[in-house]
Formats: C-alpha cells, sequence, structure tokens
C-alpha cells in the first residue's frame, strides 16, 4: 500500500505555513513500518495520481500548494504530465508544484525535452521547482538553462551532509540565494534540524524552510483509512 507522508514548509519570518512537500511511501499490508519505495520507477502511474488527488483534495482546505517530487524519467512521462495536469485542474485554487530532483545517470536527458516538457506543465498553472540545487547534477552549469522557467529552487542540506561536504553549506547557500534574488525566484532552505541551522538562515536572510526542526514527515490519513 502506498500513501503520502506530508512535511509543512514554513515561511520563518511570517509564522506562516506555506505548503506541504508530498512524500511517497510504502507499506506491506502485513507490516506495520512505513519506508521508502524501492525504486519510484515502478509505482504505478495510476496508482501515483489517484494519492495525489486524494491526498491534495482533502489538503485542499488547509492549505495553498502541495509539491511532489519526480525524477527527470518521470517528469518527463506524458502519461504522468497529462494526469498531474488533470489533477490541477480539479484542485485549484491549490497550486502543484512539481519538484524535479537529481539521481544518478540523469544527465542523459536532453535540454530541449527538460524545456518542451516545463512549457506544458506551466501552460495549465502548475509551477516548476528545482530540487537538490548544488549536489549530485544539479550544479549550477547543468541547470542553469532552466532556471529562467522555474519559480523555485530547493537548497537541501541533507544532501551536502551525504556527500560530506558539510564544511561548504555556508559558501553554497549564499550562492544559491544569490541565484534566487538574481531570477526573482523562491528559495526553501530544506534539511534544518537545529538551532545553528535555524540561525544561519536568519543571518541570510532566507525566510522559507523546510526540515525536522519545524516539523517531520507524517502520514496524512486519507478518509477511506479511517
Amino acid at each position: 500500500m502506498y500513501r503520502y507522508f506530508i512535511q509543512p514548509q514554513l515561511n520563518k519570518f511570517n509564522n506562516s505555513l506555506i505548503g506541504y512537500e508530498m512524500l511517497i511511501r510504502y507499506r506491506e499490508t502485513d507490516q506495520d513500518r512505513w519506508t521508502l519505495p524501492e525504486s519510484f520507477d515502478n509505482i504505478p502511474i495510476d496508482v501515483q495520481v489517484s494519492l495525489l488527488k486524494a491526498t491534495a483534495s482533502e489538503l485542499a482546505l488547509k492549505i495553498g500548494s502541495v509539491s511532489i517530487n519526480f525524477n527527470r524519467k518521470q517528469f518527463l512521462n506524458d502519461d504522468i504530465a497529462n494526469a498531474v495536469i488533470d489533477a490541477q485542474k480539479k484542485l485549484f485554487p491549490v497550486h502543484v508544484i512539481v519538484e524535479v530532483t537529481e539521481e544518478p545517470g540523469e544527465d542523459t536527458y536532453t535540454l530541449a525535452a527538460m524545456q518542451q516538457q516545463i512549457a506544458k506543465y506551466k501552460a495549465s498553472g502548475l509551477q516548476f521547482s528545482l530540487d537538490d540545487v548544488g549536489t549530485g547534477i544539479n550544479v549550477y552549469d547543468h541547470i542553469k538553462p532552466l532556471l529562467e522557467s522555474a519559480e523555485e529552487i530547493k537548497f537541501a542540506m541533507q544532501n551536502f551532509r551525504a556527500e560530506d561536504r558539510e564544511n561548504e553549506i555556508p559558501i553554497q547557500l549564499k550562492f544559491w540565494r544569490d541565484i534566487a534574488l538574481k531570477h526573482d525566484i523562491r528559495l526553501i532552505l530544506e534539511g534544518v534540524e537545529n538551532d545553528v541551522e535555524d540561525q544561519m538562515a536568519d543571518d541570510l536572510n532566507i525566510a522559507l524552510r523546510q526540515g525536522y526542526y519545524y516539523g517531520k514527515p507524517h502520514l496524512f490519513k486519507l478518509k477511506a483509512d479511517h
């Protein structure tokens, strides 16, 4: 069984909840434990889409936006795109934000294909977010041509920790903050876990944040679960 866990995204400076990131998880029917799916590509499209619609429609009364993650392969899949566009129509005025994550081996997809698909999403009212900036293949030179099309970038401190690059976080974060200002797009800082990191974001004047410090992902129960 698949369900979405949701994690709050906050504007720290006006103390408001701006949205939720929806993170898909899997549980065997005889297990009590939720885990990351072994492969996101193996989740049937109709399962992802029906779950997205059910979760987002129940969240719609509570929130202005929901974010959903796709790797590049999923993002470029027209069946997924058409289904998410249909979901956006049904969920309006809630904004669906499509986050494109980075995964190994994804540098084979062409810039032209990405730009064409971004245009398709945006023409139907969806927003485009580049996740994991500064790590993996989502380094500046690789994603620079996509920044003009993005409404949002996300800087994931947990990725820098995983790559043993924690000491680079302050300099990299300043760099991406300046990129966001230059392109007039939102910057969400992910992976905030303690007072020191919260203060660093204050000092850099970064309002939008996500992380265990503000709220862990938690299971969003659907009406059908009750």
